[in-house]
């Protein structure tokens, strides 16, 4: 069989699910862990509206808090708001049995704020995008 290799430039989500299924399959058989990545999101909204203003966006998966977004707008920050949703989401991957947490962001965005929270640089990319760093960062729960 030769098989037919194709390259897309939208999101399909088919093509996802059959991707992650086959993933997930692989990592299941031969790590010796079922997965078990639940979301875990915190929303703030104005409560007048329920407009959704920001928020943490992550999940939890192998023992590990992933924090993939964390978003408020400039009237909102400064004011122990962020501290509060980041203990909040890391409370919650204690609760579901997490031992660590790992998160991602660019040298325009918070590294201090998480560095200040107790997270640590394990690894950075440079020049991602172009004139800047990505960095990598985690800390341990509980």
């Amino acid at each position: 069989m030769t098989p037919r290799i194709t390259l897309l430039d939208k999101a399909d989500s088919a093509a996802a699910q059959a991707i992650h299924s086959l993933l997930l399959d692989f990592n299941n058989r031969t790590s010796g862990y079922a997965f078990d990545g639940r979301a875990l999101v915190i929303t703030v909204a104005n409560p007048e509206t329920g407009e959704i203003l920001g928020g943490l966006w992550g999940s939890t998966a192998y023992g590990y808090l992933h924090i993939d977004m964390l978003i408020l707008p400039e009237e909102l920050r400064g004011h122990g708001l962020g501290s509060r949703l980041m203990a909040q989401a890391e409370e919650e991957a204690v609760r579901r049995g997490c031992r660590s947490s790992y998160l991602e962001t660019f040298d325009f965005q918070a590294r201090g704020f998480y560095e200040g929270r107790g997270y640590s640089v394990f690894g950075q990319l440079a020049d991602t995008p172009p004139g800047h760093t990505r960095y990598f960062l985690t800390k341990r729960l509980g």
